[in-house]
């Protein structure tokens, strides 16, 4: 018995949840319904002026909208003038864009977007859409991540339309086009692609239309997220999009014939096609004579290599091929191991341990704090470490090497993935050595040359081996021999200049 009336009820609670949910979605088609279930929130402001000549209501998210220009620009003006319909609104307030419409859509978008509604009358459908969003950006500051000494010091900021500035003024030429698109169904974020026409690759460009238009995600908050759902390969430890907060470098890959992507509420813009060569290539490099740009870069890609290499190759001579050391050398390694009571793997992911650590609490700290654990927490921790016997002198500086290698990187996520490949390379060397760091590196080779940037080669100009595309490598040769535009983007327009006229040094005279 009680089981029948436990489903009784039951059966008449779903059928009300029914019946209120069918009389909400029915009164939901008004705008009076709409601003009903906006009232709930805290920060909706919607109230009647009887005493103006034109009786009105207005409706606003004081969360969204400038006090300033609401008291400035709007209400003065409602209150002292005898308006007869809304399409008067337009020619009265000195405001551009007053959207008139009955689209519930529309209303429910412009008034998230910082828009005021007003209405004669509150039963009414239609009703007039006045900007008055707030506007509060974040000034323009140095870029920091991308720090440089020689060049431009201006990075992007938050807002889609300041950032959108910092590119057309590097770029006043008709060519460059927007294509704006709004992603998210909660976050409702703005998002730019940005390419020039009649240069960058048409097929490059709707290839990244295609994946933004498909791609169905719930909020949108940072440029990192969208570079994340839209990589050819998402189970990939390596960037295949380019993050970079200087418009300098924005404007410098567009005219290569790159497409790069804004997001709204993000500083960094995203760049792509991209390959692995261009995350060791600073944008500093093009503000420099070719001799020093080359010679930086050469530094770099060594450091590379040595940060990756460095520790598993001591971590397999100890264990495996000791008989490799010179006679000098291993004096000094036997005395300082002696005390040590680790193997050798566990000593390097010991310490490669310690230094990550480090580095991640100097990141996440405020910037004098996390400079001070930094250095006085490695030096601290290095010397006891030492001292304790839980590592020896060699394999300290040899870290600290490392570490300091990897730092040379210009762009982060790439020097994260440096960071991260240490470790499967640590593991090979612990199994077999030499041996185990060729097949670590096998590896590593075959999953670059699988791997795309919005189907483009991620290893080229290594391969496919593209001998136009070295000069602007490993080596920057000097501008008058790049005539042309890298060649595995495909640009339209391959031709940057004509090469004869960029070498004639004419005399003053002339």
């Amino acid at each position: 018995m009680k089981k029948w009336f436990r489903n009784k009820y039951n059966q008449q609670v779903q059928s009300s949840k029914k019946m209120s949910h069918t009389n909400y979605d029915q009164q939901d088609q008004s705008l009076f319904a709409l601003i009903n279930q906006f009232k709930q929130s805290g920060d909706f402001v919607h109230f009647y002026n009887p005493q103006s000549p034109q009786p009105f209501w207005i409706s606003y998210f004081s969360s969204l909208i400038d006090v300033e220009i609401l008291h400035r620009d709007i209400l003065p003006y409602l209150n002292t003038i005898k308006l007869s319909s809304l399409e008067e609104l337009r020619g009265a307030l000195p405001i551009e864009n007053i959207v008139i419409t009955s689209d519930l859509e529309i209303i429910q978008k412009e008034l998230f977007k910082g828009f005021v509604l007003i209405q004669f009358n509150e039963e009414d459908s239609a009703c007039a859409l006045v900007r008055g969003e707030i506007k509060k950006v974040r000034e323009l500051t140095i870029a920091e991540e991308e720090y440089s000494v020689v060049g431009p010091k201006e990075g992007f900021v938050e807002s889609l339309a300041t950032n959108l500035n910092l590119v057309r003024k590097r770029l006043p030429v008709s060519q460059l086009l927007v294509k704006k698109m709004e992603m998210g169904k909660l976050s409702k974020t703005e998002v730019a692609v940005l390419y020039l026409e009649g240069i960058a690759n048409e097929e490059n460009v709707n290839t990244v239309l295609q994946r933004l238009q498909k791609l169905e995600f719930d909020q949108i908050i940072d440029s990192s997220v969208i570079a994340e759902l839209i990589a050819d390969n998402g189970n990939s430890v390596f960037p295949q999009l380019m993050d970079t907060e200087r418009p300098d470098r924005v404007a410098g890959v567009l005219g290569e014939g790159k497409v790069v992507i804004l997001v709204d509420g993000s500083p960094h813009a995203l760049i792509g096609p991209i390959n692995v060569v261009n995350f060791f290539s600073a944008f500093e490099d093009y503000y420099m004579n070719w001799q020093m740009a080359s010679a930086f870069r050469v530094i770099r890609l060594f450091a590379v290599i040595f940060s990756v290499l460095v520790t598993p190759i001591y971590v397999a001579i100890v264990t495996y091929h000791y008989q490799l050391i010179p006679k000098d050398l291993m004096v000094t390694l036997v005395t300082s191991r002696r005390m040590v009571p680790l193997p050798p793997i566990l000593e390097a992911l010991v310490m490669e341990l310690t230094i990550e650590l480090l580095r991640e609490a100097g990141a996440r700290l405020p910037t004098k704090v996390g400079t001070t654990i930094g250095i006085v927490g490695g030096i601290v921790i290095g010397t006891a470490a030492v001292e304790a016997g839980v590592t020896s002198n060699i394999l300290l500086i040899i870290t600290a090497l490392a570490a300091l290698a990897a730092f040379t990187t210009p762009i982060y996520r790439m020097s994260s993935t440096i960071r991260l490949i240490r470790f499967p390379f640590l593991l090979f060397a612990q199994l077999w050595g030499l041996l185990g760091i060729a097949v670590a590196f096998i590896f590593l080779t075959t999953h670059l040359l699988r791997l795309t940037s919005l189907g483009r080669p991620y290893l080229e100009p290594i391969y496919p081996p593209r001998l136009g595309d070295l000069k602007d490598a490993f080596i920057r040769l000097p501008f008058s021999w790049q005539s042309k535009r890298p060649m595995f983007l495909q640009a339209e327009s391959q031709k940057r200049f004509v090469k004869k006229q960029a070498k004639e040094k004419r005399d003053i005279d002339e």
